[in-house]
């Protein structure tokens, strides 16, 4: 019987590239619309019939947590959002200045390791690790499954800049599970 040796964590051979836009601080008031991904793309929260999207009990567990984020995150507010089978899109909007801080006030925190830079409160991040994090505790009590992941490792976010993208990215999400056959996400499309 051949054992692999375990490997350890090594900053200078394991690097987790950041898709995050360099330099941008990420609890800074404005829109972000975000995309998440369930683990290995499985359709895991319901299906799309007639262009709605009908949930499973663990796509209802997504849509609780993320109206859930609004009440106990103050600074930010949930605009659209939309559950699909195998992902979940929403924009939100920081909203409060005075309550994210100075972006300077600890620029090197990491973990009691020292290893990894640590979240900042109120920021994007933050509100996605508790997301995730909700919604995986949960589902994963209901299919009595403790370390199943649910969600890929990252999350995908674009700044919008201006109305217009605004309105473009809103009128994406509400469409979204009319367009599910012909979705990038689709298991069945061929250009993936």
């Amino acid at each position: 019987m051949h054992l692999h040796p375990v490997m350890r964590y090594n900053p200078d051979k394991h690097h987790r590239r950041s898709i995050r836009l360099k330099g941008y601080d990420y609890s800074s008031p404005g829109g972000y619309f975000l995309t998440l991904c369930t683990h290995e793309r499985k359709c895991l929260f319901g299906e799309i019939q007639n262009g709605r999207m009908i949930l499973s009990d663990w796509g209802a567990i997504v849509a609780e947590e993320w109206k859930k984020s609004a009440q106990i995150r103050q600074e930010i507010e949930l605009d659209v959002w939309v559950v699909m089978p195998n992902h979940f899109h929403g924009i939100v909007f920081i909203t409060d200045v005075g309550v994210s801080g100075d972006s300077s006030q600890h620029p090197h925190r990491t973990d009691k390791k020292g290893i990894m830079p640590l979240m900042k409160p109120k920021s994007i991040s933050s509100l996605m690790a508790g997301f995730k994090s909700a919604t995986t505790k949960r589902i994963n009590q209901l299919r009595n499954a403790s370390v199943t992941p649910v969600w890929q490792r990252n999350y995908h976010d674009r700044i919008i800049r201006d109305e217009a993208a605004l309105q473009t990215i809103r009128q994406y999400v509400r469409n979204n599970p009319q367009q599910w056959q012909i979705d990038q996400m689709h298991p069945e499309n061929p250009s993936k």
